[in-house]
């Protein structure tokens, strides 16, 4: 073999540009734990939107208790804001407050109609942080959910709206994506079942939070 041969080729143009994007995207992976270490620390609002599941055992009416059993499918959205905090090392805890809305969401069975308007929620969550970008959490806490029910008979309608007081618990995983910005998936339950209601819901939310 001739000594020119034993001679490296020059690198081109693209193996260039293929190690210098290599080398960005390890420095940019690498970094990643630096602006994340603290990322959850402090305030943050943000959007949700999934699907929810919406179970009525029994209804109250303007006349009184009305028997069901009858579920609904329905697209889920709303806002929430909130504040955590690492009180130890990878452990956090925090306090988040949100109002959602369903689309579609009206239970019917015969000439019972039950119509949910809006629910608000107030929870604590305590989470642990994984690799310093992710967050594995449970929460738990007090929801209420706004629901109009109509019951019609012989032609004549009857309506009555109803405040139901109830708890949920639920969990899920956030990953930051940016030193600001992080992205959820979580699964929740709530129990609103009182006196005459059976009314309990299951929801699986995709939210984004922008984190100050």
């Amino acid at each position: 073999m001739s000594p020119a041969s034993q001679i490296p080729a020059a690198p081109t143009e693209f193996d260039m540009k293929y190690h210098y994007l290599a080398a960005a995207l390890a420095a940019s992976f690498l970094a990643t734990p630096a602006f994340a270490q603290d990322a959850f620390n402090g305030a943050h609002v943000g959007v949700e939107a999934g699907w929810s599941q919406t179970h009525v055992g029994q209804a109250r009416g303007a006349a009184g208790a009305v028997a069901l059993d009858v579920s609904r499918d329905a697209t889920t959205g709303g806002v929430f804001a909130g504040y955590d905090r690492i009180v130890a090392p990878r452990i956090l805890i925090g306090v988040e407050g949100g109002v959602s809305f369903s689309a579609d969401d009206q239970v019917r069975c015969g000439s019972v109609l039950v119509d949910p308007k809006r629910s608000f929620q107030v929870s604590a969550r305590a989470g642990y942080v994984v690799g310093d970008s992710t967050l594995l959490y449970a929460r738990g806490g007090y929801t209420n959910v706004r629901v109009a029910t109509t019951v019609t008979s012989a032609g004549t309608s009857m309506r009555r709206s109803s405040d139901l007081d109830g708890w949920l618990v639920g969990g899920g995983v956030e990953r930051m994506l940016r030193p600001n910005v992080s992205a959820r998936l979580e699964y929740r339950y709530s129990d609103l079942s009182h006196d005459a209601y059976r009314y309990d819901r299951h929801e699986v939310l995709l939210g984004l939070s922008y984190h100050f």
